[in-house]
């Protein structure tokens, strides 16, 4: 039998197969270029993607109105989404260049980037000037002659520096009566302390502005070479908040002298023996901007080991005017026919009303919980209808905000009071056809035993719809018990309270809150107790040092 000799498909000679080796190392770097672009490309377009959906979202949520707390944990989400993708899509372009630079052929990929804005003028510029050459690298000669300079800013930052202040106080002596004189110490916010008021500043805005326990900033002190230990930066926040307590209380006279307020609570876990139990923060915020008010913005925080009634009454026992809050029965004595010192007028929030229709609305969560294979509620003709209804609310107000309460009378008499009236027949019309126990009916009903104060801002054009000045308020309360879990004492919740107080005071004048303290602490031992004033955060001028 005659055997077909095996035919290689390499060729024998060397100097060959080094130049095949070669064609097919092209070959491969040419289609891993081309792999990276592609996946480059499609990164960029991913990144695009996600960045219009997360600006139509946000454009969604501002045409129709506040929407539920899950809404914005879903913004966030997008958010968080948004950077990984952008991240993925840097890194895969930077993958796309190193692998174009191998090939002749393919061109890297470029992915369109936003335009930058140029850095702020008040940093300081370090001028890093590159040698410029002795002589020509073409000719070899050596007249030179400057024609300009291209310069490229890159943004740099500098380690946290740390230093100690040395204070020297010179004694001396009298020749004639001996006497020795001497300069007094200086001050320090706490009693015989060692801290400056921008670190205090820093302590209490890490901890109360930012969320960061205590702990947690010890070891990242230590990590920058200064060992302070827990306790030693406990004792500082509890001095510095003592001596912040009069503007506390200047805040505090400011709010309960307004005609208008937003109050709202939420809970705060709190030590007690082998658990935590459930406290609560109160909030109520003074903000006449939505109405053209000249007086400032501010909000009033308290401490209670629990929710019962008296807590509100106690906060707002000298005051009188009207409250914009949620149902919660424990304000119910505070509208009493004759109550002392004044009567107190309740306002309804319609974002706590829109937003129990919302839930019974809501498609696109319906439809998540189905694609989970998680049992979907059903979804109501009737609530999508009255989500629609008060959103036409909504579009008025927006459209208001901020002109003067005369004008908003108008055009809530004009606009607004048609739709109200068409409202309320509809809501009874629906009522009376549902059971009492459905959730629509109950939705309705929220609405109907309160109409009085839902129909409140007809008459009064200072009143808002929505009590989301106070949501906005409380909202630092729910980021930070993800940092710090419980607060360790009630001590500890009332000593939060006063902190969240200033600091959200100091956000809604729209003043940085770590220099505002930092200046008032070095301040407010020297400043006359009729000056105080001067350094509540809508008044506050820096002090030039």
């Amino acid at each position: 039998m005659v055997m077909e000799a095996t035919v290689s498909p390499f060729p024998d000679d060397v100097e060959a197969l080094k130049a095949l080796l070669a064609t097919a190392t092209q070959r491969a770097d040419d289609a891993e270029a081309r792999l990276a672009n592609a996946c480059a490309r499609e990164s960029a377009t991913e990144a695009v993607i996600a960045h219009l959906k997360l600006q139509i979202a946000k454009l969604r949520r501002e045409q129709y109105g506040a929407s539920a707390e899950r809404t914005r944990r879903l913004l966030d989400q997008m958010e968080l989404q948004l950077e990984d993708i952008e991240a993925d899509a840097a890194e895969d372009d930077a993958v796309a260049e190193v692998a174009a630079a191998k090939t002749a052929t393919v061109t890297a990929f470029e992915r369109k980037r936003p335009v930058r804005k140029p850095f702020p003028e008040h940093l300081p510029r370090e001028r890093v000037v590159v040698p410029a050459p002795c002589s020509c690298p073409a000719c070899g000669g050596n007249r030179l002659s400057k024609l300009g300079e291209d310069v490229t800013e890159t943004l740099e930052v500098i380690p946290r520096a740390w230093k100690v202040i040395q204070t020297v106080r010179e004694k001396f002596s009298c020749r004639d009566c001996e006497k020795i004189t001497q300069p007094p110490a200086p001050f320090h916010v706490v009693p015989r302390g060692w801290a400056g008021p921008s670190f205090l500043a820093m302590l209490l805005f890490e901890k109360y502005g930012q969320h960061q326990p205590l702990n947690r900033q010890a070891e990242r002190f230590a990590r920058e070479g200064v060992p302070l230990s827990t306790s030693t930066l406990a004792d500082q926040v509890g001095a510095a908040t003592f001596a912040l307590m009069p503007l506390y209380r200047l805040i505090e006279a400011h709010v309960m002298t307004a005609e208008r307020l937003h109050g709202d609570d939420t809970t705060v876990p709190v030590m007690a023996k082998g658990k935590t139990d459930t406290a609560r923060l109160w909030v109520y915020v003074r903000d006449d901007r939505p109405f053209a008010g000249a007086d400032p913005p501010a909000a009033l925080f308290h401490y209670s080991r629990d929710r019962r009634g008296e807590h509100p009454r106690t906060h707002l026992a000298p005051w009188s005017g009207i409250l914009q809050a949620d149902a919660y029965g424990g304000y119910g004595e505070l509208y009493a026919a004759g109550r002392q010192p004044g009567l107190v007028l309740e306002a309804g929030c319609f974002a706590h009303a829109r937003r129990k229709f919302f839930e019974l609305a809501d498609v696109v969560a319906a439809a998540r919980r189905k694609s989970r294979n998680e049992r979907a509620g059903m979804i109501y003709p009737i609530a999508l209808e009255a989500v629609q209804r008060l959103d036409a609310l909504f579009d008025i107000e927006r459209a208001i905000n901020g002109k003067s309460a005369a004008e908003r009378l108008a055009i809530r008499q004009e606009l607004s009071a048609p739709l109200i009236t068409e409202l309320h027949e509809w809501l009874t019309s629906q009522f009376a056809k549902l059971s009492r126990n459905h959730d629509l009916a109950k939705a309705i009903n929220y609405m109907l035993r309160r109409w009085d104060a839902f129909t409140r801002f007809l008459g009064d054009g200072r009143i808002c719809i929505t009590n989301n000045a106070a949501e906005r308020a409380l909202r630092c309360v729910p980021l930070g018990r993800k940092a710090w879990l419980f607060c360790g004492s009630d001590r500890g919740g009332q000593r939060a309270a006063v902190l969240y107080t200033l600091i959200q005071t100091a956000r809604l004048n729209d003043v940085d809150p770590q220099a505002w303290l930092a200046d008032v602490l070095a301040r407010i031992a020297d400043c006359p107790i009729n000056k105080l004033n001067d350094l509540l955060p809508w008044v506050w001028q820096p002090q030039r040092r």
